[in-house]
Parts: C-alpha cells; structure tokens; sequence
C-alpha cells in the first residue's frame, strides 16, 4: 500500500508542474551515439548534459524509487537488446521530503548505455524513447525525446569498389583497349605505323637492338598517356569525376565538346595542339637513345590529337564513371592497343606488307565516326534537358534526330554523299564505281537501326536502346497499347486496384517513368515516407529502388528484367515499389526538410541529395541500380541489396525469397 502511495504522489507532483515541451529545449539535452564493441555487439549510447541548479533523477533501481528516469524501447527491439540499460556518472543521493522516500539524481551529465546483439552483416533498426524526471527549483519537470538507431553492416561503403568496382574497370580498361584499336585505323595513326617501325630496324644495328627500340617506343606511348589517366586523377579526385555522369553542366559541355569533335570529323576544320608543341618535341627526338624514342613517341601522341582526341574525350567520360582508378585504367587500356602493332611489327617486320594502303577507306572511318559523335553528343544534351527538366529533347524529338543521323551515316557509305576529303569510290575493271561488300555491311546496318527506330515515334518500347533514350513519360503522342499486359499474362490484382496513387512529387517526376511502368501500368512511389505507408496499410514489403534519371544500367535492368511477365506479375501483386532518384536536383526540399549529410559532406536541399544520402547512411550503397526490400518497421527482408545483374533467375529468386521472409515476420 506504502508503494502505491508514493508512486501517485509521484505522478501527482508531475501533472501539476507539467511543462514539457516549454522546458525540453532549454534545460536537460541528449545526445544519442553507437559504436560496435565487437563482431556480435554494438553499445548505444545516450548522454544527458545537466544544467547548473537542475537535479535529473537516474534510473529506477528498486520498486520503492518514486522518482526516476527511464529509457524504453520499441517491442520490435526486445529480441536485440542484451542486459538491461546501464547508467554512468557522478550520482547523488537524499531524502526527497515531497516523497518521503531517497531518491538518486545527477547534477553534470550521465551516461546510459545499452548492449545490442548485432552482428556485422546485420541491418537493424531501433526505436524508443527516454522519457526524463528533473527538478528545478521547487518544480518537478517531465521531459521526453524519441530515438532511433541505425545499426548498418559493417563494411565498405559499395561505390563500385569490391566485385562492382572490378567488374566497371574491367569493362572500362576493354572498351578503352577497343577505343585504342580504332584510334589506329584513322588517318593520323594508321600512316604512320609502318614509317616508325621501319625506321626503327633500318636504322638500328641489329634486330635485337631494332627490337628493343621498338619497344622503348611502345612503352613510351603507354607510359604518356597513363600519365595523362593519372593526372586527371590526380587534379579532379574520384568524387568529382563520379559526379560528371549526372551533372547537367557537365553534360552540356560533353555535348559541345562531341558537337565539336563530329563536325571536326566530318571534315568542317581541322582540331589539333599548337604547333609549336610537336615541333619542340621532334627537336627532341634527336637526344640519346631512350630520351629521343620517348620524344618520338611523345610527338606521335601530339601529331595524331586531331584523330585520337575525339576518341580520348569519349574515353574520359566513360571513365569519369568508374571511380578513381578509373581514368587511369581507361588511359592505360587505350595507349597499349595503340602501341601494339609497333611493337609486334617490329618482332616481325616481313608482316609489314599486311598493312592496306593509305586511302580513301580512312576516310570514310573518320567520316563514320563523325555521325556517332554527333548522336552521342545528343545523348549528353538529352541527359541534362532531363536534369533540368527543360523538355527540348523529349523522347520523339530525339528519336527523329537519330534516324536523321543514321539515315544520313547510310546514304554517305553508299556514297551518294561527300565530304570535304573524301576520295572517289573505287573503279571495277570497267571502270565503273563501286561498294565494298565492308561498306555495304555498315551502311545496311544503319539503314535497317533507322528503320527499327521509326515506330518508337509512336511509342514503340524500343527495347534494344531503352537505356539511351528520353523516358517514356516524355512523349507527347503514343498509340494505344490496351491489352498488353493480357497479352503477356501480368494481370492486375484486386488488391493492388486499391493501390493509392502517388501524390508527393508526383506531378514533376512521373515523366521519369522508364517504359516498362508505363506500358505495364505499374504505380510507383516517389516519396519513401508515402511509400511506406502504403506498404504498411497493404501490408506488403517495400522494394526501394535506387535509381537515376541518367542511369544506363537502371533502364538495361528495367527493360531486360522488369518486363519479363514472371518478374512483373511479383513486382505488381507482391510489393509496392518506390523509385529513390539520386540525380534530381531540379526539386527543391522545403527548408524544414533540409539539413547537412555528413555522409555527402555537404547541404541536402535537393529531392536527388535526400535520396543519395539515405542510400549512402541507411544502406551503405551508392551505385544505381540498387534494390533493398524491407517491411513495415523499415527493416531489411534480405541481408544484402541487389546491384546491376540481368539475371532474370537471380531476380525473381530474389522476390521469392523477400516475400517469404515477409510472410514469416508478419505470421
């Protein structure tokens, strides 16, 4: 009876001095911390920092404590929390007259501490509360503040290091060798292979002498234009050439520069370094023997920019993409199929009369390469119109200027059109023009590319090249495709006729739609918060998509893998998807939303930068796409997230298993 007394007293004093939410911001203050102590543990940490003159009562120690503090947790938590909370600092003790009772109290700061079972693959969420007693002066204050921790797995952030990091510099080091390969059939190069090597062996003594030199030279070329890879690395750091993929100023000027280095190809001027350059270094070529080779070859690279340039720009905007290895790699890639051929011509010099004369056929790659700058070019102007959101290239447009570029590329291999520097086609042996079987190969390839692009003017799929065009949501006009999903057996669940349509963002995002939720009619979410609402009302997982307007690969996995019917069938009648775009930064967060990422180092105040840093601090992941599922307490159904893998079995093996996880927490 005694205990019940004291505790409605208690509790009695409280309610009559209550002044929570006007004393909270001024007086006792919290500051919430975590730490891993070991591989199965993590220490969260709340530390109260008490005014001068304020009296915080500790933790309840016995059933006879009247006044106290505690911290509580969430029932979800229970099964991780290890122990019980234990509470540090310098604790005082006296008789409370008001209670009639000792109490304990601290007068600086304490420290309560909680042990979680946690291991370092795992991905939890903790919820709670502290909810606080103080005194100050004859008053007895409440005061509560709610928390959650965060507890990710402990490993490396996933920005293309690790199996994805290898695979893109894999990738990048064989598209710059293919560059460096089709950098020695233009005009520039290609002369001037069999002049070097075979001034190498004619002028050395002996072959192995011819040999070596020829392998100097070769080693010069590659070390040059590492050394280029290296400094851009070196100047630009990997975090801002990882932004040039999204950045719409970047894309602009990617676009002026191909627009530059098309019509160059096409024979509109000439782009080359100043003269001056390559004369001081063949003045230099005369020097002893390494320092002359490695100043011939260095006069090589400066001679053949107006060919090779063009190329070496594509290069670095692909390697902008692969981290900070990544220009280097592609630097590396390129300069060693460049000098290849020097260096194998020069082991067997009897080969040179391999190599096809000099002629108009250099021409005409030159001229070809040309027209591909230029649809590349509307690629980059495409991805910031998008960005930007200044509807210029809507999906039509830029599908009729494509067949235009195409058209035009087929009709110049056929020959009905001429540059400035190109030759006349051959003659038979009657004297009469004509096609090599090559040439008419390329130009029915871009006649029948053309040909494939037309019904997208009319909202065809165009699967084959989804990646690289305006999203459907752009265009204006598309022909009915009623039926489809019938047709390929995605039918609509009576649940998911109930499905809320998307409100936030929704007026200014759905043009980012990529074909497949259009075509399929799928509903997609564009707010987390929205989304997981949703997701709790229907009681279904939420599959985050981490997603980019200019994403290649998030389109490739859409096109290949979302519309295969056995994965949309799961993805409309067992999720509800949110689509997290990192690159849009065209919407702009209402200043209560704002706040500074540690994570981004910098201000969020964009919907494309809260986007970002709740992958990066949520998820541990910053590559697009990527796909993490959790239920309605925000936890994880599936330990890892899935990455770029077009693997259909993988992916609905994937579903299957979410699901099931699903259905057990929820049973």
């Amino acid at each position: 009876m005694k205990k019940l007394i004291r505790s409605a007293l208690a509790f009695f004093l409280a309610l009559i001095v209550f002044r929570a939410v006007a004393n909270d911001s001024t007086d006792v203050r919290l500051r919430f911390d975590q730490q891993r102590i070991n591989e199965k543990e993590v220490l969260l940490s709340i530390k109260a920092a008490v005014p001068k003159g304020i009296k915080l009562y500790g933790l309840q120690k016995a059933e006879t404590d009247a006044l106290y503090s505690s911290v509580n947790f969430d029932s979800s938590a229970h099964k991780y929390l290890k122990d019980h909370v234990q509470e540090q600092g310098s604790q005082h003790t006296e008789q409370d007259a008001s209670v009639g009772a000792a109490v304990s109290y601290f007068t600086d700061s304490v420290l309560w501490q909680q042990a979680v079972k946690a291991g370092i693959e795992d991905s939890i969420v903790l919820k709670g509360s502290v909810n606080y007693l103080y005194q100050k002066g004859e008053e007895y204050l409440p005061g509560e503040q709610s928390f959650k921790f965060y507890i990710n797995p402990e490993k490396p952030v996933q920005s293309g290091q690790g199996a994805v990091e290898d695979r893109s510099l894999l990738w990048i080091f064989l598209t710059a060798f293919g560059g460096g390969l089709l950098a020695l059939i233009t005009p520039c190069v290609y002369s001037m292979i069999p002049i070097t090597v075979s001034f190498f062996t004619k002028r050395s003594k002996t072959r192995s002498e011819g040999i070596r030199n020829a392998l100097y030279y070769s080693s010069s070329i590659v070390a040059i234009f590492t050394l280029l890879g290296f400094l851009i690395t070196l100047i630009f750091g990997p975090a801002a050439l990882n932004n040039l993929a999204t950045n719409w100023v970047a894309n602009l000027v990617f676009f002026f520069v191909f627009l530059l280095f098309g019509f160059s190809f096409l024979g509109a001027f000439e782009i080359g370094l100043p003269a001056s350059w390559s004369t001081k270094a063949d003045s230099k070529a005369g020097m002893g023997s390494f320092m002359g080779i490695f100043f011939m070859a260095l006069t090589l690279v400066v001679v053949s920019f107006s060919c090779t340039g063009p190329i070496i720009g594509n290069l670095l905007v692909l390697a902008a993409k692969g981290n900070y290895y990544g220009p280097l790699v592609g630097m590396f890639g390129f300069s060693l199929a460049l000098a290849l051929p020097f260096a194998l011509f020069a082991f067997f010099p009897s080969k040179l009369n391999m190599l096809g004369k000099a002629g108009g056929w250099l021409n005409a790659v030159k001229v070809t390469l040309g027209f591909l700058e230029l649809a590349l070019a509307l690629k980059f102007l495409s991805n910031a119109d998008l960005a930007k959101g200044w509807r210029l290239l809507d999906r039509e447009v830029f599908i009729s200027l494509w067949i235009v570029i195409f058209v035009l590329l087929g009709i110049y291999l056929i020959g009905k059109l001429k540059f400035h520097h190109d030759d006349e086609l051959p003659k038979n042996d009657f004297g009469v023009p004509y096609l090599s079987v090559t040439r008419l190969c390329f130009a029915i390839t871009a006649f029948a590319f053309s040909v494939y692009m037309i019904p997208g003017l009319w909202g065809a799929p165009l699967k084959g090249i989804s990646a690289f065009v305006p999203p459907m949501g752009t265009q204006d006009f598309t022909a009915s495709v009623a039926g489809v999903s019938n047709k390929v057996g995605v039918h609509e669940s009576a649940a998911e006729a109930d499905l809320p349509h998307p409100v936030k963002y929704y007026d200014k995002m759905h043009v980012y739609e990529p074909e497949v939720v259009t075509k399929y009619g799928m509903v997609t979410y564009f707010d987390y918060h929205e989304a997981l609402e949703v997701a709790r009302k229907l009681k279904k997982p939420l599959m985050l998509d981490f997603t980019g307007i200019n994403c290649v690969n998030c389109r490739k996995m859409e096109g290949q893998v979302w519309s295969d019917p056995k994965v949309m069938k799961r993805l409309k009648e067992d999720f509800v998807i949110v689509s997290l775009y990192v690159d849009v930064h065209n919407i702009e967060l209402p200043p209560s939303e704002q706040f500074y990422s540690k994570a981004l180092d910098k201000q969020v105040e964009t919907l494309g930068d809260k986007n970002a840093d709740m992958q990066v601090t949520k998820f541990g992941a910053n590559t697009q796409p990527y796909y993490f599922f959790v239920d309605g307490n925000e936890q994880k159904l599936a330990p890892e997230g899935y990455g770029y893998d077009p693997s259909l079995e993988k992916f609905i093996s994937l579903l299957d298993k979410v699901k099931e996880e699903y259905q057990k927490r929820k049973g």
